[in-house]
Order: structure tokens, then C-alpha cells, then sequence
């Protein structure tokens, strides 16, 4: 009897043996039922024949869209003061409201040849406040224009203006108020002091800060490096700074100009411009960016007859690849005159031609000459022959 017992055992050991063998095998063959599945679908969502790398970028195209970063040219004008209006008791016939109204608003922006058109942002300085308010500043000289006149800045194709400078509170607090929401009116960006200007193009962000910039501080140069962090972190990849500053009449610009232009660029500028002079001043590159220290007039209704009508629009293209920039250098200086004649200002900006492009040309050379030598000549934009 024992034996007959222990034999049972056996057999059922044996029996429990093939059962589990055969549980182990069933889900083994399960297992490679279910991979096999997956492979044929996988197959079958792709055209028979497609190639392992694209296969691959198939698989990956989503998380590649989500990551790619922008790649694109972007081209920056900047010109000097915009004094749009003038001064209340610049009555006389040809005065900047005397123009407005005989010839319409059309008359000023004739000459530009295209120029803001043709690029991707413009920023200038507007030397002048938009508004109908009546209590002034005292001082020499309060400028003001018609509100009417931010169509001149549409119609030229500039996208932003400086509000950073010595006549902006001519009209006091409302006069400055006015000429903002007047801007905002006409969809026209500004920045300066407190307010700064960030607009995207073909993907890329460019932004723009504004300062009186009379002598290079702690307090300004602490300012400039915050706004300019601040900029960065809201992922712009172009900044270009404004400032108002330098000596009147002056073609050569002060030591704190210069000072506090390359401590911008330190701090992060891409491009550094001036104005406030009323003549042209030097272009230096530093560190691999530009600074432009006086653009001179240029649609000026301040005067009526400057004895120094040259200036110039400054432009640079920046190469934007993944995000970045890439260190491709390319800027073109294009000689103006404030006005159209030679005999008085009818403050229509006019492209210069031949002779008399060559000889502001020169003049620009020849004013960066006297910061360092003008070697920047050499990244400039080569024209079609």
C-alpha cells in the first residue's frame, strides 16, 4: 500500500509538472502574439519602402515641432528726432503746420524711397508731444503737434518711437499721457523711461528701451542692465537701446557717451543709438555690436532752417538661427537730408543720390574716425552693380 501511495504521488507531481509547462508556454505564445501585433501596426502606419531616417523622423516629428526654435533674417532701421509739430509760436509761413496744411500729410514722407517699408522694425526718437493740451513747461522751446499727425508715422512704415528725451514733457504729465495714448491709438509702439517696446517678427521677438542718457551713472547703468535682463527673460533675442544724450551741435561724442554705450552692450545690447546732437555722429563696433552715437535730425520740425541738413538711417540684419543669434554681421548706412531743398527745411527726408550720398558718406566715416577707425565699413551691405 505505501508503495501503491508514493506512486500516486509521483504521478501526480508528474501531471502538475506538464500543467504548469503548458501554462508557460500558453502565455509565452501570448506574449509574442501581442509584439508582433504592435510590429504590423507600426508597419502598416507607415508606406511600405519608407527609408529607417525618415521613419525615425516620423516618429519623432511631434516632440520636433513642439522644440524648434525660430531661424530667420531680421533687418532694424533707426532714425533720429521726429519733431512732429513745433513750437507754438513758430507762426511763420513754411512752418511745420503750414506744410501739414498746404500739402497734406503725404508731403512727408515722399522722399523716404520706402526705406521703413522695406524693413522688418523701424525705431526713431519722437522729439515732440501729440496732444491738444494747453498748460506748458518752462522752458526755450515746447514742441507739439496735432494728434492727427501719427498717420505720418503709418505712412512712413515705423513701427516704434523713442519717448526718452528732453521735450516729451514739454505739455507737462498730460501732454505726455496724450501723446501715448495717441500712439497706442494708432497702433504705434513706444518705449522709454519705464515703458519698453517687444514685437515678434517671423517668429523672432525684438525689443526696444529708451533713456536720457546725460551722464553715465550707477543709477542709469543699474536701470539698463535690469530692463535689459528683464527683455532677455521674456525671451527676446534682439534688443537695441536708445539713448538721448551728447552735446549740442557736436560731431564727436562725449567720454560718458561712449562709457555708457559699451557698458550697454556689455549688459546685453545687440545695438546701441543716439540722438539728441542734431548732427550726425560716429558709428563704432565694439564687442561685435554697433553703436551709432548720433543719427542727427530728420523729420525736424524744431527749425526751419538748419545750416547741417545731413543725416542718415542706420540698418543692421540680424541672423537668427534656432533662437540664436549667429555672428553674422551685416548693416547698411543710407545718407539722407532732413529735407527735400537745399534753401530751407520742408521737412520732407530725403534719400541722397550720387555725389551728394558720397560726401555724407564720407562725413560719417570721417566723424567715426575721430572715436577709433571706422573699420566697420567692412560689413556693410554690398549693393547690386
Amino acid at each position: 500500500m505505501v508503495e501503491q501511495r508514493r506512486a500516486q504521488r509521483r504521478k501526480r507531481r508528474r501531471l502538475k509538472r506538464w500543467v504548469r509547462l503548458t501554462l508557460l508556454g500558453l502565455f509565452l505564445a501570448a506574449i509574442a502574439s501581442v509584439a508582433v501585433n504592435m510590429i504590423v501596426t507600426k508597419e502598416e502606419a507607415v508606406p511600405q519602402g519608407t527609408p529607417k531616417g525618415i521613419l525615425d523622423e516620423a516618429t519623432n516629428s511631434e516632440v520636433s515641432e513642439v522644440s524648434k526654435e525660430p531661424s530667420a533674417s531680421i533687418t532694424i532701421s533707426a532714425a533720429g528726432d521726429f519733431t512732429l509739430g513745433t513750437d507754438e509760436t513758430f507762426t511763420y509761413a513754411g512752418s511745420f503746420p503750414d506744410e501739414a496744411e498746404r500739402n497734406g500729410l503725404a508731403h512727408f514722407t515722399k522722399g523716404l524711397d520706402g526705406i521703413f517699408q522695406q524693413d522688418d522694425v523701424t525705431t526713431v526718437n519722437l522729439e515732440t508731444t501729440l496732444t491738444e493740451a494747453t498748460e506748458k513747461a518752462v522752458k526755450k522751446f515746447r514742441f507739439k503737434g496735432d494728434p492727427g499727425y501719427t498717420q505720418i508715422l503709418t505712412d512712413a512704415g515705423i513701427e516704434s518711437v523713442n519717448l526718452a528725451n528732453n521735450h516729451i514733457f514739454d505739455y507737462l504729465e498730460q501732454g505726455y499721457e496724450d501723446t501715448k495714448a495717441n500712439l497706442r491709438a494708432a497702433d504705434i509702439g513706444f518705449f522709454g523711461y519705464d515703458d519698453s517696446f517687444v514685437t515678434e517678427v517671423k517668429g523672432v521677438k525684438v525689443g526696444a528701451l529708451g533713456y536720457e542718457g546725460w551722464a553715465d551713472t550707477a543709477e542709469i547703468r543699474e536701470q539698463v542692465e535690469a530692463d535689459i535682463a528683464n527683455l532677455r527673460e521674456e525671451g527676446v533675442a534682439i534688443v537695441v537701446v536708445h539713448f538721448h544724450w551728447g552735446v549740442e551741435r557736436s560731431y564727436v561724442p562725449e567720454q560718458s557717451q561712449q562709457t555708457l554705450a559699451r557698458f550697454a552692450v556689455d549688459a546685453g545690447a545687440d545695438l546701441v543709438v543716439g540722438h539728441h546732437p542734431h548732427v550726425v555722429q560716429g558709428i563704432e563696433e565694439y564687442n561685435g555690436k554697433f553703436i551709432v552715437y548720433s543719427l542727427g535730425n530728420f523729420m525736424f520740425g524744431g527749425n526751419r532752417n538748419p545750416a547741417d541738413k545731413d543725416t542718415y538711417v542706420f540698418q543692421q540684419t540680424f541672423e537668427i538661427k534656432d533662437g540664436k543669434q549667429t555672428d553674422q554681421k551685416e548693416i547698411n548706412v543710407v545718407p539722407f537730408s532732413i529735407s527735400s531743398q537745399t534753401t530751407r527745411n520742408d521737412y520732407q527726408p530725403t534719400r541722397l543720390q550720387g555725389a551728394e550720398a558720397e560726401r555724407v558718406m564720407e562725413k560719417i566715416i570721417d566723424v567715426s574716425n575721430q572715436i577709433k577707425p571706422a573699420d566697420w565699413v567692412q560689413y556693410m551691405k554690398k549693393e547690386p552693380s
